[in-house]
């Protein structure tokens, strides 16, 4: 276990956020806005998606129920875990990415919360009151890769700016930094984590699933574990979710620059059938559609 990990609290940027017309928060320096404005406005956003109406071929239909499953499962977290104690693990990705904004939208009626089963009714000891105003920061943290994109790192910072995230960050293997954070940040019970079905680990998995074996113990949260790729790109798109760059340069797993490459399924082939080469040599991530495409870009 490293004795002098490399980790930092990374606060809300001076580079705020605003609403533009589609409701979505945008970078500015302007007008800035609070967690629970960014958390309304997104929840404003997808309760208009729920409500548009599309056939049952349309994959926007299961986008939907793949939608209204995730924002249970986050009011069960809700309902068993105060706000003290839960966080979310966020890395810039497009999985990750999703279940952000499914979390900050279902805030929005879900706190001040009623007290959770971890609340001071249940557990007389902790110091946490039964109703807390909501928080200027939700907590996050971020575990970088060995060897990480510079644009999967300047997304991250943004993007954490813009969601009013307070993101600890680590750069250590997954167990330790894990280990170390839940050190930092002794009341964190529960872990919102973006795994899907298809990544590695996660066909066994359940929405809710307590670390095992030498891991340090919390509760896993895993509210986007049944989304299929498609659906994940399909909602991002839809609700003119701001990704990572990377991903339009034909990335569709992200991890660090070593393990990490443009997926071959979406190399461009000319009309001569000979690959193009620099750029516009990969189309972009959103055009994938096979689950077991997604990982032919990495190495592992």
């Amino acid at each position: 276990m490293p004795t002098d990990p490399v980790h930092h609290v990374t606060e809300k940027a001076a580079t705020q956020e605003h609403s533009q017309g589609n409701g979505l928060p945008t970078a500015t320096s302007q007008s800035p806005e609070t967690l629970k404005d960014v958390c309304d406005s997104l929840h404003r956003r997808i309760q208009a998606f729920l409500s548009k109406k599309f056939s049952v071929e349309d994959r926007l239909h299961s986008v939907q129920q793949q939608t209204r499953t995730s924002l249970d499962i986050i009011a069960q977290a809700l309902d068993r875990y105060s706000l003290e104690s839960l966080s979310l693990s966020y890395n810039g990705g497009k999985d990750c990415l999703v279940l952000l904004i499914i979390y900050l939208a279902a805030l929005s009626t879900r706190h001040p919360l009623n007290p959770p089963s971890d609340s001071p009714k249940s557990h007389p000891h902790t110091n946490s009151p039964p109703h807390s105003p909501f928080p200027p920061l939700l907590q996050s943290v971020y575990i970088q890769p060995p060897h990480p994109f510079p644009d999967v790192d300047a997304f991250v910072a943004t993007s954490s700016a813009t969601y009013n995230l307070e993101l600890s960050h680590y750069s250590l293997p997954m167990r330790d930094a894990f280990e170390v954070y839940l050190q930092d940040k002794p009341k964190i019970r529960a872990i919102l984590v973006g795994t899907r079905r298809t990544d590695p680990h996660g066909g066994q998995l359940g929405h809710f699933a307590e670390t095992d074996g030498r891991w340090p113990r919390f509760m896993r949260v895993h509210p986007v574990i049944d989304w299929h790729y498609a659906e994940i790109w399909a909602f991002i798109r839809h609700l003119e979710i701001p990704y990572c760059p990377l991903y339009d340069m034909g990335y569709t797993s992200l991890g660090g620059t070593t393990d990490t490459h443009p997926n071959p399924a979406l190399r461009v082939k000319g009309e001569d059938g000979v690959e193009v080469v620099g750029e516009g040599a990969f189309r972009p991530a959103y055009e994938l559609v096979m689950d077991e495409e997604e990982r032919l870009g990495r190495d592992w």
